[in-house]
């Protein structure tokens, strides 16, 4: 291997240096990023500047090495053989479905390699695949266009729903959104097509609505959502025996889903009485589930109650 004592070197001397370095070299292979834009883009086009020196001269930015565009072009300016105004101009081209395709093929990329090393994470469920969906509103910015300068509030860039894999703790989908101002139930009918036969969907109550948890249904998989107070709910048994947890008393029920006059679904409520309240002060927290009887009402609380615990990556 060419320099292959120096690589050894750098290898003993700062082993994680490398492998961090290797990983992402191979999560963001220049070839497999231009070729997935000529896949993906409906509009746009590479012929002077190639999509991946893009990732590159963004990577410059989300990284902290420079705080915008412009600081960061001089520093890959003979990559770039452009203006820095058509470097804008490509940016701005770019649509949010060549974004999401990115971010997919990163985390297909890192499964093997995570897993090939033992990364892997204990699975909230075995035998099921476990999907954990958030939403994430990209942060005001103090950088205004013209027409925004006589507003005291930032405009919002965008938002987005982010679907996190567990198990290996990678973003593994996006539903990209530029107008922050969408509701996100209005985004769900977008995550349906990502929904796969023993998967298990875990939410907050955003998500909770009549169309997703038939959808879910539809395609054989499973949901774990906090109950929305819009959902109509209609009991067909008593709650059971309260079981003790360490976040609190958990029972369940067994309840039929209403839109309405009619009955559109039977799944399971799972209360969970918290011995903390969450952050809006909430005691109490109804979960659903169609998840089969075998799984536990304990179990199905702690899918949701973790959730809390990792979604953190989803929306930094």
């Amino acid at each position: 291997m060419l320099f292959g004592g120096v690589f050894e070197s750098f290898l003993k001397a700062r082993p994680l240096s490398v492998m961090a370095r290797a990983t992402i070299e191979h999560a963001l292979s220049a070839s497999a990023l231009d070729d997935l834009f000529d896949r993906t883009a409906e509009r746009g086009y590479t012929r002077e500047l190639l999509f991946s020196t893009t990732v590159d001269l963004m990577s410059l930015v989300v990284g902290g090495k420079a705080l915008h565009v412009q600081a960061a072009y001089p520093h890959l300016r003979e990559r770039v053989p452009v203006t820095l105004r058509s470097v804008y101009d490509e940016l701005r081209n770019i649509e949010t479905g060549v974004s999401a395709a990115v971010v997919t093929h990163v985390s297909g990329r890192c499964q093997a390699p995570i897993a090939e090393l033992g990364g892997a994470c204990k699975s909230l469920l075995p035998g099921y695949r476990v999907r954990i969906l958030d939403g994430n509103h990209l942060a005001a910015t103090q950088r205004r266009l013209d027409v925004t300068r006589g507003h005291t509030a930032g405009p919002l860039p965008g938002q987005s729903l982010v679907v996190l894999g567990p198990a290996l703790m990678l973003i593994t989908d996006i539903v990209a959104c530029e107008d922050a101002h969408t509701q996100e139930r209005a985004l769900i009918e977008h995550v349906l097509p990502l929904v796969e036969e023993r998967d298990v969907w875990a939410g907050d109550r955003n998500f909770c609505t009549v169309e997703f948890l038939r959808g879910v249904a539809d395609r054989r998989a499973h949901v774990v959502t906090r109950r929305h107070g819009n959902l109509s709910v209609e009991p067909e048994t008593e709650y059971g025996g309260e079981v003790e947890t360490d976040r609190g008393g958990v029972s369940d029920r067994r309840v039929k889903v209403c839109r309405g006059r009619h009955r559109v679904l039977r799944m399971r409520q799972v209360r969970v009485r918290l011995k903390e309240p969450t952050e809006d002060g909430d005691s109490e927290v109804e979960v659903l589930t169609d998840l089969p009887g075998k799984v536990s009402a304990v179990r199905v609380a702690e899918i949701y109650l973790k959730r809390w615990q990792i979604e953190g990556p989803s929306t930094s």
